[in-house]
This record gives structure tokens, sequence and C-alpha cells, in this order.
């Protein structure tokens, strides 16, 4: 294993990715295995470099200074001696000793010129090279290239002249391309345009390997308790449920009916109806296609549940063998999660998940190793991400309105009833109207797909936020007419602040120039985007956040104060969001440097106004 060249907190010229231009850097970590360096730059921006990419500031000083020891005057009439016409003969006689040492002077000239390049280009990085706006005026980025180039001129004129032709920090068989390579659009587009190299994950989540090993087991126990307590007629936590036979949970035809259910959601994604459009960039650039069509989905769904219904199939099925569906899909979700991880061995690096590749079997099996699986064009994790759970949850609401109906001899559903399932049914309609905007979120652009998704997408979802309609088929609550008034209002509430907190997000994640945004201020970053600093993003640091709490707490109160489990999704989801907020300040921190900090001042509050 080679030996490490630079320590911790050295102070080091580094070269900017996919340029010849070098910057003082400060080296803050080493990867042992990947062999690469993680300096930081003055604006805060962190890259892994490779130790060929780093050089000693001793070098650059000795170059500058052997460049200032030549004579200009010198370097000034070999230059007039070699170019002039009448004395072709005598210029034709120099000796190779000579030539050399003319083309050394000019050599070391443009160097000195050229080093003093990198202290003006750092000013016109993305965060700052862009003429940003904070009252939504679009970004004059042609007006501002042609200001950079203009002052590139006017510091390098000896550049300009030479095109570059002794730019040491090339070699001379690179010489050749000094046309492509040293254009100005070659240079200050490279300069834009920051590529990571791919490298290991370095800070572990979930407790590392020991935490999640340990999730492995318990997130499939939480559920199957979870599931006991509301069968009992007491659901106290104390009161702890009786542990059923192994072979009651399982059952081989509700495993097929959840795999025809699964595929036969695979086939509603495939049908070539809805637009495709393209994802974010990954980290090699490139953008994966998607096609939008998860409301057509529920749309065919619900025909072919009607069509069920119409022929006497009882749905209701489903609230007798719920302990079985929850164990097939869990089931499935653990065979999935290993055939992720198997194709995931073969997946190219830069098709890794960044929080994934930490080189530790199980946290890279629980976090998900691959960021994007693939079968052909079929996106297994975005599918997931929507379709089968998500809607799964509306059908099995139904199921437990049908159940209550039934089980209780009524005409009609109860209140409680119908307002959870009207208010799960808007989140999940909401959901797949704005299917787009799920492209935008961290599960799909900073996730891999491993058991954590696999599981949450499959059993969690479907069979753990309907805890409250299975709780009020065996527990039934009324609940008064302005009771269940105040209680939509809060649920209003709630969607009005995560509908449009996610739509301000979404809409200047893709089109900061629009016109609609012209009264949203933000703060510019050294990646070329904006914090939003006005909006509901000005209100709080997480305000969709905010408004997903709320709304669990309007699913949970039609339940009544009985008992405290239909309010453990309210307790889950608090401490879920949480988890999210304090990861996405992490990234966030690392991802924006000083801008984020500048964030974090303006807007105080994370989730919670003068709470939190």
């Amino acid at each position: 294993m080679p030996s490490r060249k630079y320590a911790d907190g050295e102070v080091v010229m580094g070269r900017w990715p996919g340029s010849v231009l070098y910057y003082e850097v400060q080296v803050t970590s080493y990867d042992d295995v990947a062999h690469l360096y993680t300096v930081k730059y003055k604006d805060g921006t962190e890259l892994a470099l490779k130790e060929s990419d780093i050089r000693s500031q001793s070098s650059f000083k000795h170059r500058k200074s052997q460049s200032s020891s030549s004579s200009p005057s010198r370097r000034s009439s070999s230059r007039s001696r070699s170019r002039s016409p009448g004395r072709p003969g005598r210029g034709r006689r120099r000796s190779s000793s000579q030539s050399r040492e003319h083309k050394d002077d000019k050599k070391k000239t443009i160097q000195e010129t050229s080093l003093a390049l990198p202290a003006v280009l750092v000013l016109l990085k993305p965060s700052e090279n862009n003429t940003k706006r904070y009252n939504g005026e679009p970004e004059n980025t042609e007006k501002n290239d042609t200001s950079c180039i203009i002052l590139e001129q006017k510091l390098k004129p000896d550049l300009e002249v030479k095109h570059f032709e002794q730019y040491s920090l090339r070699s001379r068989k690179d010489e050749k391309k000094k046309d492509e390579i040293y254009s100005e659009k070659k240079i200050f587009t490279t300069v834009k345009t920051i590529e990571k190299a791919p490298s290991k994950t370095k800070e572990l989540e979930f407790g590392g390997r020991i935490g999640t090993f340990m999730l492995i087991f318990l997130l499939p126990a939480t559920v199957l308790y979870l599931l006991l307590m509301c069968k009992q007629d007491d659901p106290s936590l104390m009161n702890f449920p009786p542990l059923p036979a192994l072979e009651s949970l399982w059952e081989a035809r509700v495993f097929g009916i959840f795999l025809l259910w699964f595929f036969l959601q695979a086939l509603f994604y495939l049908l070539p109806i809805g637009k495709v459009v393209e994802g974010l960039p990954l980290s090699n650039g490139k953008k994966l296609q998607y096609r939008i069509n998860g409301f057509y989905a529920f749309i065919f769904t619900a025909a072919a549940i009607g069509i069920l219904l119409y022929f006497q199939f009882e749905l209701h099925y489903l609230y007798d063998h719920f302990m079985q569906f929850a164990v097939s899909a869990a089931a499935f979700s653990l065979a999935l999660s290993i055939y992720l991880y198997v194709r995931s061995l073969k997946a190219p690096e830069e098709e890794l998940a960044p929080s994934g590749n930490s080189g530790y079997f199980i946290y890279d099996f629980f976090t998900g190793h691959e960021l994007n699986p693939r079968i052909g064009s079929f996106d297994l994790k975005y599918f997931c991400e929507l379709r089968p759970g998500l809607i799964g949850w509306v059908v099995i609401n139904l199921a437990m309105l049908l159940a209550e109906m039934k089980i209780h001899n009524l005409s009609m559903p109860s209140l409680s009833m119908i307002l959870v399932n009207s208010f799960q049914l808007l989140y999940v309609v909401d959901a797949l109207w704005n299917e787009e905007a799920v492209l935008t979120t961290m599960d799909i652009t900073h996730d891999g797909f491993g058991f954590m998704l696999a599981f949450g997408d499959l059993v969690w979802v479907p069979f753990v936020y309907s805890l409250q309609a299975f709780y009020l088929v065996g527990h039934p609550t009324v609940i008064s007419w302005p009771v269940a008034a105040a209680i939509t209002i809060v649920n209003c509430i709630g969607y009005y602040i995560f509908r449009s907190a996610n739509s301000q997000k979404n809409n200047f994640r893709r089109n900061p120039a629009d016109p609609k945004l012209a009264n949203l201020k933000f703060i510019p970053t050294a990646t070329g985007k904006g914090l939003l600093v006005t909006g509901w993003w000005g209100f709080v640091r997480h305000p969709n956040y905010l408004g997903d709490i709320i709304m669990a707490l309007a699913w949970s109160l039609p339940c009544g104060f009985n008992h405290i489990l239909p309010y453990f999704y309210v307790i889950y989801f608090i401490c879920l969001l949480v988890h999210r907020e304090a990861r996405d300040e992490h990234h966030c921190k690392q991802k924006y440097g000083l801008a984020w900090e500048r964030y974090c001042q303006r807007v105080p509050y994370r989730i919670f106004p003068y709470i939190y």
C-alpha cells in the first residue's frame, strides 16, 4: 500500500477537475482504500482528488522564482533575433542549445502569467460567475461569460498571442490538441462543471454496521408487533400480544395474490402512456428517463377493484389475512434486496449510491449499493417508490372500510373511517398526480435501492400507514360532526403547507428563471444552485416536513384518545423526519459550504417555527 504524502490540514495546490488549473486547497482527510484525498477549497467546496492531482506550494513558488530570474530584455532580444528576416542564415546556424534556451524563456514567461490565473479564476467559479438575482430576474449568463473572457484577456496577453503553446502544466505530446484544450469556451465550461471522483462512503448512518444489522430484524418485528396489537381487545402498550404459530403466518395463496398485485402494477408501469421526463443529472452527467404514468396506474387499479366488487369479490379478505399479506410482502422485499445487492456487485463505480458504498456488506445491503438499478428501461427503485406500496395502501384502507361495515353490520362506514380513508386517499392521489416531483427527492438522487427502501416501500408504507384504518375495525370510535370538521381543517392546513412548499422547491429546482417565481429570493451556492430564503423555505428549513407532521396528526385524531397505538404513526413520523432533517443538514453543509451557514443564519428554525 503506498504511503500517504500529504497530511491533514496541510495547504497544497489542487487541480480543478476537468481542467489544468490549480488552486490553493486544504487537505481534510485521506481514504486509505480508494487512495483519495478530500480537499477543501476557499469557498467551502469539498472534492476528492488523486495524489497525482495535488502539488505542494513550494513547487509553484520555485517555478515562479525561476521565471522572475530570467531577464525580460534578454527574452525580447532573443525573440527579435529569431524573427529578424535580415539574418536568416544566422538564425538557422543558432545551435540547438540556444534554441532550447529561447523556448525555455518563452515557457517561463507563460508560466509566470498562467500561474497568476487561478487566483482570478477562483472568483469566477460557479458560485459567483453567474449574474445572480435575488428578486426573480433570470441569470444573465451570456453577459457574464463575456466579462469573464475580457478580464482573462487583460490579465494574460502573452497567452492570447501564443495560444497557450507552452502551458507548463501540459505534457509535450498534448500540445497538438492546444486549440481544443485552451479555447476560452473549454476553460470556462470545465470551471463550471465539478466532477467528483467516486469514493467510498465514509460516514455511516443508522448506527453503522451494528445498527443496520439490528434494523434488518427490528423493522419486520415492529410491523408484526403493531398488527398483533391492533387485533387485541385491549391494545395497551403494556399488554404484549401472544405470538402466533409460525405456520399461521404463511399461506401460499396469499403470497400468490401479492405476486399478482406486484406484477399487475409492473404491467401498468410499462404501458406506453404518459409523458417521459428526464431526472436530475447524475454524478457522471447523464440523465435517466422516467415515464410518468402513476396516476393512470391508479385509475386502472380503481377500475380493476370496481370490477372485482361488481362480481361480489369479498375485498375484506385482506382484513382476514392481513398478517399473512404482511409476511408475504416482507419475504418478497427480502428476496428483492438480495437480488439488488448481488447485481450491484457488477455495477460500474459511477452507478453506485454515494450513501451505500462503504465496502461493508451489511451496511451496503441495508442502505442500497446501487443508485438506480434497472432492467432495461424498468427502474426498480422508481417503480417501488410510488406504485405497489402506495396504491396498495389505498386498497387496504378500502378493505378495512368494507370489513368494518360487515363486522359491525353497518349500512355505511363510520365517520371516523370515512375521514381516515379520505385524508389518506388525498395524500396518495396528490403523490401520484405530482409524480414528477419525486425525481428531485433524496430517495431517488442520493439513496441506493436496498433493504431499507425495498422493505419501506413494499411493507412499511402499506401495512403501517394503514394502521389507523386497521385499528378502527376492531375499535370503533364515534365522533361528532363539529369534531370531524375541526379535524378536517387541521388536515387541510397540513396539506396546504406540504403541497405549496414542495411545489415551490420543485419548480425552483427545474426552472429558477420561471417568471412565476419572480418574487422568490435565494442565496447562490458554489454548485450553481440557489437556496430559497423566501416563501415557505424562508419560514422554516423543512416546511414540507412540518406539513407532513400536521397531516399525520389529523389522520390519527379520528381514532380518539383511548389508546396511544393509533398515534404511533405520528411519533414515528416525527422521529423519521427529525432523522432526515439531521441527515439533510449534514448533507447540505457538505454540499453548499459557507452558503448553507448563511442560509441557517437567515432561517434559524428547522421544522417547527419558534421551537425547533
